[in-house]
């Protein structure tokens, strides 16, 4: 970790956590890191993919009226932060299963730490985004942003594969609003998923997001954001 200045670390059943900062070539800033055992897990500098997922997820939801977003994981914040961007956002929660990073954003750890703070439209609770998900629909949501794994065949911790299957995703769609929009990103590309997508859903898509690194201009770094909706449906019993 040269040059990674650690601020705060945690230990999980899927290794140690630790929250850094460091200096980035041709930047003036602070660049703030989450890395999991010294692997890089996210990073303030390369957000592009985060924030793009909600862009177009706002893009692509059906209607005019006011929306409800659901973000699964906090992460370093960009991917609430896009959501909350949107004029026509009232209120979104972001469920984070590991209590200590909730801790680190509301202990202005965070680079966006003071923005939340002062946004009333933003709910941060601890939980499992999965199990709510696969459970039952007592609430209904015009968009769900999903930021969690790897991808849906590297997952960070066993239980969650059941979200990328059929029946998983028939129960995921009882949370959706009308015209709501189902957002899930992926370091890579899936086939299988993007199938699941298709077969259970109206309107499906894939979205790949590619940006350049000046740290790194030979690497070709790219994310796979997928898309779903257009289930026209009444709130479950």
């Amino acid at each position: 970790m040269n040059d990674f200045e650690i601020l705060a670390h945690a230990h999980t059943p899927i290794g140690t956590l630790y929250l850094g900062r460091r200096m980035a070539p041709g930047r003036p800033d602070w660049v703030y890191e989450i890395q999991i055992s010294g692997q890089l897990l996210m990073s303030s500098k390369n957000n592009f993919s985060e924030r793009q997922m909600s862009t177009t997820a706002l893009k692509l939801h059906e209607g005019d009226g006011p929306l409800r977003v659901l973000v699964g994981g906090l992460g370093l914040g960009y991917t609430a932060q896009a959501a909350l961007e949107g004029a026509r956002v009232t209120s979104l929660r972001v469920v984070e299963k590991m209590d200590f990073v909730i801790d680190w954003m509301n202990e202005g750890m965070l680079p966006l730490s003071a923005e939340f703070s002062a946004e009333d439209r933003l709910e941060i609770v601890q939980g499992d985004i999965y199990e709510d998900l696969l459970g039952p629909a007592t609430e209904l949501w015009d968009l769900i942003l999903v930021d969690v794994d790897h991808s849906p065949e590297d997952r960070l911790a066993d239980g969650p594969g059941h979200f990328y299957t059929a029946e998983g995703q028939r129960r995921v769609a009882r949370h959706l609003a009308p015209g709501g929009v189902l957002a899930v990103w992926s370091a890579w590309d899936n086939d299988a998923f993007a199938e699941v997508l298709a077969n259970e859903y109206p309107r499906s898509s894939r979205e790949d997001v590619r940006w350049d690194d000046d740290e790194d201009p030979d690497e070709d770094y790219h994310n796979v954001l997928f898309f779903a909706g257009g289930l026209p449906r009444t709130v479950p019993t």
